[in-house]
Formats: C-alpha cells, sequence, structure tokens
C-alpha cells in the first residue's frame, strides 16, 4: 500500500505543542475494501479489549445466552472493559450466578477498580479488591458460560488450546477475513494481532451484519443491542465509550482497547463500514479522540451532547482544576474524500 500521512493527535500546553502522538487508521467496508487511511492501514496491531464484542459471539452462537436467560445487562457486561463499580460486579456476578458458577471461577485475577470512588470505598471497607472488580470480569463470565452451554471444562478455559479460545480465534478468523497473530492478554487470555484492515473490515461486519451468517449477524446484533441499551457498563461514566455509545449506540458498535487502539462499525446496510485506530506508542488518551475525529469527518454529529464534544479535544488540567491545555487530532489533508455525511447512510 501506498505511504500516507498519519494522523497526529497535539498535546498543547500553553499554546506550545509539549507532546505529539502518531495515529495509523484504516476506514473499510464490510468486503474488505480500504476506503480511508492515515499512516499504514496494513499496520499490524492487537485488538486487545477491542476484540470483546468479538469473543462475546460464541456466547449467543452457542445458545448460552438464551439457555441461561440471559439479559441485555448481562450480554453488555460480557463485552465490557468497566470501571469496577457496584453496578459493573453486580452484572458480571449475575451472569456467572444464572450459570451455576461463583466469582472464584474466574481466572482473570483481580485488582483495584478503576473508579476511584469504588477503590476508595474497598478500602474503607477494610476489603481487598476481587475478581468482579477486574476490569474483564463480565468477559470472563460470558467465556465460562459459553463452556457450560458447549459442555467443556471450564478450568483451564484461558489457555490458546482450549476448545473455547479455538472457537473464538475462528470466529476472529472469518469476521476479520485474516489469520490472527497470537498474543496473550493483560488478563490471561489470547488477543490477537491483525492488520488494522482487517480489523475494520470485521467492525464493518459486526455493525451492519453484512458478510456474515445468519446466526452470527443475528449474535452481532443481539450484542450491539445490549451494548447501546447499557453503554454505562460498557466503560463507564465519564469514559469516552459510554459517552459514544449513549449518544450514538443506535447506529453504530464501538469498542475501545489498550494501547491505543479503538474500533467501531456502523449500523450502515449493504457494504458495511467500520474503523480501527491504532496510535502508534500506545498511548490511550489519544485513541478515544482520534476515533471520534474520524466519525466527525464521516458525518457523525456531535453538537448535541458537550460531554462527547470534550472528548473529541479533551482538556489538559492541573491538579487544582485548571485547564492548562488540550488534544486536538489532526486527520491528514484530504482524509475521507468523498466518504463525508456517509453516516447519513445508516
Amino acid at each position: 500500500m501506498p505511504t500516507r500521512a498519519v494522523a497526529l493527535a497535539t498535546v498543547t500546553r500553553g499554546g506550545l505543542p509539549e507532546s505529539v502522538h502518531r495515529i495509523h487508521i484504516a476506514v473499510a467496508d464490510a468486503a474488505g475494501s480500504l476506503l480511508a487511511a492515515a499512516g499504514d492501514p496494513a499496520r499490524v496491531a492487537f485488538l486487545r479489549s477491542s476484540a470483546k464484542p468479538l469473543q462475546a459471539l460464541p456466547l449467543v452462537e452457542s445458545g448460552a445466552a438464551a439457555a441461561f436467560g440471559l439479559d441485555d445487562r448481562e450480554l453488555a457486561i460480557a463485552c465490557a472493559s468497566h470501571l469496577g463499580m457496584p453496578m459493573h460486579t453486580a452484572a458480571a456476578e449475575s451472569l456467572l450466578h444464572k450459570c451455576g458458577l461463583a466469582a472464584t471461577d474466574l481466572a482473570c485475577g483481580s485488582h483495584a477498580p478503576e473508579d476511584g470512588a469504588s477503590a476508595a470505598a474497598l478500602q474503607r471497607a477494610g476489603r481487598a479488591p476481587e475478581r468482579l472488580h477486574n476490569n474483564c470480569s463480565g468477559k470472563h463470565a460470558g467465556m465460562l458460560a459459553t463452556c457450560r452451554r458447549r459442555g467443556w471444562p471450564t478450568a483451564g478455559y484461558l489457555e490458546a488450546a482450549h476448545p473455547l479460545q479455538a472457537e473464538i480465534r475462528e470466529v476472529v478468523r472469518t469476521t476479520a477475513g485474516a489469520v490472527p497473530v497470537l498474543g496473550v492478554d493483560g488478563c490471561g487470555v489470547p488477543t490477537f494481532g491483525l492488520p488494522l484492515l482487517a480489523m475494520a473490515t470485521a467492525f464493518a461486519r459486526l455493525g451492519s451484519g453484512t458478510g456474515l451468517s445468519p446466526a452470527r449477524a443475528a449474535a452481532a446484533a443481539r450484542l450491539g443491542a445490549a451494548m447501546a441499551r447499557h453503554p454505562e457498563l460498557i466503560s463507564g461514566p465519564g469514559q469516552v465509550n459510554t459517552a459514544l455509545l449513549a449518544l450514538h449506540g443506535e447506529a453504530l458498535l464501538a469498542k475501545g482497547g489498550a494501547e491505543g487502539v479503538w474500533c467501531v462499525g456502523l449500523r450502515r446496510r449493504g457494504a458495511g463500514l467500520g474503523l480501527a485506530v491504532k496510535v502508534e506508542d500506545g498511548a490511550g488518551r489519544a485513541a478515544g479522540p482520534a476515533a471520534l475525529a474520524v466519525l466527525v469527518a464521516l458525518g457523525l454529529p456531535l453538537a448535541g451532547d458537550a460531554s462527547l464534544a470534550a472528548h473529541l479535544r479533551p482538556a489538559v488540567t492541573n491538579t487544582l482544576g485548571a485547564v492548562v491545555g488540550e488534544l486536538v487530532v489532526t486527520l491528514p489533508e484530504g482524509f475521507g474524500d468523498g466518504l463525508q455525511g456517509i453516516i447519513a447512510g445508516t
């Protein structure tokens, strides 16, 4: 592919550039055609938590969601990178309970809630963080439910050789149209390295159902609807993923991941449309704004929600709460030419 200018996220302080993050972007349709790009759309990156809607597909396709009577909250938490708030741990625990499982079955390990108030409440109560507080506990609960439905052992479910992980790997391969490179995610399960173009293709298919089997398209639609109905579970208050789904969840499916990855699939009829973002240095602070900048270039309105507009150009503040700078994403000249307003076709 020809060399393209990268997108840039410039962080200013006192009116001067203080840091610059280089960003690679791919926009594709469900057929895998590259529609717009910045930097290297063939760059391979790990999906990290952007893979969660893909990893949750077997939860629905296997019949586990129906058999165990899972509701939208429990399906949403299976796709989440949550903050460990009580509403998050309750949803993950409910999912486990309906399947006859418990938090002790989770193999994700524990860490303090990423929500400061929840972490402080635990500390005041003299309680140590539990596995349910892990931001991936919902994903792991969904994986365990799938194992229970399939009749597979729950022990060792995070190992690459386990039949559950083999099924998820095949889901990723067929949905993205590329063989993933395997790594180990922060929570212990396999994670998948794919070219940005393949990531964008996968999310174009997830969002629209185009290019998927009827069963997988229905599963993707069910998960997308659950995420849209409960955006507060996908991340948490004040987070860009929650803000985007709260305002536009009926039009798109979006999931961010660690190390500066973000993926979005538009619920667009016909060819579908997906985008994938990778911040070259892994800076998470630039990934969400970059994804929003691409969506704005494609015609997504942000004027209706001040908090979402603030995520597009996040302020840099000091410990006194004063604004001392901002982060601004600049797309290459001509990026998305011919695609402006395409979101209106969703």
